[in-house]
């Protein structure tokens, strides 16, 4: 390793870099000058480089960070004699035109350089403080603000030490003049942001004159700094305090422990200032101040400006030393990020008219594969918040379409007298023997229907997924041709477009495919015979809790009346009828009723069977009844003929319509006898049944024929297509245009990947 005397300067060089790059990322060695206001923090910075130069006034005037580089030079440095670039005579100061007018031309060994106007030397001290001031009011304006950007100064003298110091606004506590109302917190917000990085070596400016308990910079120091390892006090204004006190505990480091100790100094007074003392007559009356002070006299060879110049420069180097192989890694780590992002906005320059051809089928190629694996699921970039690609389409056949297939009622559509009047109308003139089988196809068919819906959904889905796929199958490289990324996406959007039809017409097919044909004897159809016997059952289970139902209410209702009985029958005697038997034989008529009714049940199954094939007794009588109301409402009999046929004779026909419409009117909402209740139930059974299997078979058949004729075909087809619909020469200059905005990030990435380059050429000299 290189003398440690080389090792400050390749910070200036680093933090030269940093600033013209604005590269926040490198984390660089710096000593950060924080104080209160009126501490002496700026006449700090003036002693330790031996000239006057920093703006002076009331309130703020320190708004915005100054980087300032201390640089050593020899009095017979070449630099010193490099000739600064040509400046007019109005730009000349009166030192430099008194020169010139002598003949004198050996230009002054200490001069100042402002990063914001390379090249040119400041020689006299007060144009330089001017020039802060001109500065800090451009940026941050005149009203008092404060500002992030810094002013980079270097300082070249033989007398200065090589430091790298940073000067930041003075604390503050209440706003005065046209300050801000939050200045204090702006100000502390900028202090904590440079004196935060582990790389920052905190000089906390004390006044010795206040209490050191309410030093804010301690204060500050301590919230990144709480073991005090990184800090050094220094105390400033030790001979203002009151006769009779000392800082003797504090710089021995008895009150507050400080690894690298309490440092004590004593600036220029206003007096001094307004006299003009040098600052060579100032540090040589430091020198005598501690060296003649009776409690500070065994300190003086650690105290005063001289030492406190030396102490800054060994500890900043120290802190250089321990920190550039960790400032080394951390390059080496952002020029591999940043090679890595140069390499993804893909090589520089115009592609040539050979290698046209082969991008863009690279190009082509890359989208077409990204397209395929997001569906297989085999994509690189698969995300981890929410399905995409084939999971969401597995997702939509088995969650979406099953829950919504599941859903459907097959006979929720369909009413009592629905399927009553179709019953009716599938018999046209002639009373049926058993349930007819056209009205079971009538009623089944429109249900069937209900199923296209759904399918239709599912197709639509998976056909948005599809085109979400495509439009995410973009990458870097392919970005910084954002006019090829449009035709890939244009022409894979085609192409899901064209095969969406033929995929809804198929799905639609297997729709009218269930329709055009009902296959009673399907396997798993329950059938009539099975049908029947079900609702059998359940009438009869639905008889028998009936009549234990009746049972139990007249036993209770007898056993009321006997004991009604017993209670009047001492008093009153029970009348007797004109027979003498006629109630008990009422009673007893009931109670043989009940038992035949209990007793009949077994044998119902027979009678059931009769009323499907055959007429039923209680039918016949309904018929009748109805023909003898009808009969009493309307007195005109029609004649009975002797083949048992009816006849209109001619004075009946006016009243022909009149008496259908009649009949129209009470069948409107007439009640359901027992035969109409289980035609009803049985044909609602049968439709449940056969919906049941058509939905089970669809919901199998629909994500085939979609997965065969959307999904399946356009991974297969997706690569000719592209190449047969954009692989033309005519085409390859507009689709090779390369995005400006992307071009200017990569000529950024690129100077930035050359910066990381220069900092560490520059610390590979000392490591």
């Amino acid at each position: 390793m290189s003398a440690l005397k080389d090792l400050i300067p390749v910070v200036n060089k680093l933090q030269d870099i940093v600033t013209n790059t604005n590269l926040a990322d490198l984390d660089l060695p710096i000593l950060t000058i924080i104080g209160s206001q009126s501490s002496g923090k700026s006449s700090v910075l003036e002693n330790i480089i031996g000239k006057d130069f920093l703006p002076r006034g009331t309130g703020i005037v320190t708004r915005r960070p100054l980087i300032l580089q201390l640089i050593n030079i020899e009095e017979d440095d070449q630099l010193i004699y490099k000739s600064p670039p040509p400046v007019s005579n109005s730009e000349l100061t009166l030192e430099e035109h008194l020169k010139r007018a002598s003949g004198d031309d050996a230009p002054p060994s200490e001069w100042g350089e402002f990063l914001h106007i390379p090249g040119k030397r400041f020689y006299n001290f007060d144009e330089i403080r001017k020039e802060i001031e001109n500065e800090t009011a451009r940026v941050a304006g005149k009203n008092k603000g404060i500002s992030r950007i810094p002013i980079n100064l270097k300082v070249y003298s033989p007398k200065a030490l090589n430091l790298t110091m940073v000067d930041l606004p003075g604390l503050t506590k209440i706003p005065i003049g046209d300050q801000p109302t939050d200045i204090e917190r702006q100000i502390k917000n900028l202090i904590l942001e440079y004196i935060a990085k582990p790389n920052s070596i905190i000089l906390a400016v004390s006044p010795a004159n206040v209490d050191l308990v309410n030093s804010e910079s301690l204060k500050l120091a301590r919230q990144v700094d709480p073991q005090g390892k990184r800090t050094v006090g220094i105390l400033t204004k030790l001979d203002l305090m009151d006769q009779g006190t000392n800082a003797y505990d504090i710089l021995a480091g008895k009150v507050y422990p400080l690894k690298l100790g309490f440092i004590g100094i004593v600036n220029r007074s206003q007096q001094d200032i307004s006299t003009n003392k040098s600052l060579d007559d100032s540090l040589q009356a430091e020198e005598d101040f501690f060296r003649s002070h009776a409690a500070y006299r065994n300190l003086s060879s650690k105290c005063g400006t001289r030492y406190l110049a030396k102490t800054l420069n060994q500890t900043l180097m120290n802190h250089i030393r321990d920190r550039l192989p960790d400032i080394k890694a951390k390059l080496n780590t952002l020029m591999g990020q940043t090679e890595q992002e140069l390499a993804s906005y893909g090589d520089m320059g115009i592609v040539s008219e050979e290698n046209r051809s082969s991008l863009i089928l690279q190009l082509m190629n890359k989208f077409a594969n990204s397209f395929i694996n997001s569906i297989d699921g085999n994509s690189m970039e698969i995300s981890t918040k929410e399905l995409c690609g084939g999971a969401r389409i597995y997702y939509i056949y088995n969650e979406v379409f099953g829950n919504s297939l599941l859903s459907l009622n097959p006979t929720a559509n369909l009413s009592v007298h629905d399927v009553r009047t179709a019953i009716r109308n599938s018999t046209g003139p002639r009373p049926s023997l058993f349930v007819p089988e056209l009205a079971f196809d009538l009623l089944v068919k429109p249900q069937i229907k209900l199923l296209e819906g759904p399918a239709h959904r599912c197709v639509e889905l998976v056909y948005e997924e599809l085109m979400k796929i495509c439009h995410n199958c973009g990458s870097q490289e392919l970005a910084r041709y954002p006019k090829l990324q449009t035709k890939l996406i244009e022409v894979v959007s085609e192409l899901l477009r064209e095969r969406l039809g033929p995929t809804t017409k198929y799905v639609e097919s297997l729709i009218e495919i269930h329709r055009a044909y009902i296959n009673t004897n399907h396997p798993n159809f329950v059938g009539a015979a099975a049908a029947m016997a079900s609702v059998v059952e359940e009438r009869q289970k639905e008889r028998d809790a009936e009549t234990n139902r009746k049972s139990i209410e007249e036993s209770r209702r007898s056993q009321q009346e006997q004991v009604d009985g017993q209670a009047n029958g001492s008093a009153i005697s029970e009348p007797a009828s004109e027979n003498g038997f006629s109630d008990k034989k009422h009673k007893v008529g009931k109670h043989s009723e009940s038992q035949d009714d209990v007793k009949r049940g077994p044998a119902d199954k027979d009678s059931f069977l009769n009323f499907f094939f055959g007429k039923d007794e209680s039918q016949v009588t309904q018929q009748q009844e109805l023909i003898q109301r009808r009969a009493q409402q309307h007195p005109f009999q029609l004649p009975l003929q002797s083949d048992g046929l009816q006849f209109n004779t001619p004075q009946s026909l006016g009243n022909l319509s009149q008496q259908l419409e009649e009949i129209t009117i009470e069948e409107k909402v007439p009640a359901l006898s027992e035969r109409e209740q289980l035609e009803c139930e049985l044909i609602r059974r049968l439709i449940v049944s056969y919906f049941g299997i058509v939905r089970e078979m669809i919901q199998d058949q629909v994500p085939k024929a979609i997965m065969c004729l959307l999904v399946n075909y356009s991974k297969e087809s997706v690569q000719n297509c592209l190449v047969a619909k954009l692989y033309k020469d005519s085409l390859f200059d507009e689709l090779l245009y390369e995005d400006e905005s992307l071009a200017q990030e990569r000529e950024k990435c690129k100077t930035l990947l050359e910066t990381y380059r220069d900092a560490a050429a520059v610390i590979s000299e000392v490591i």
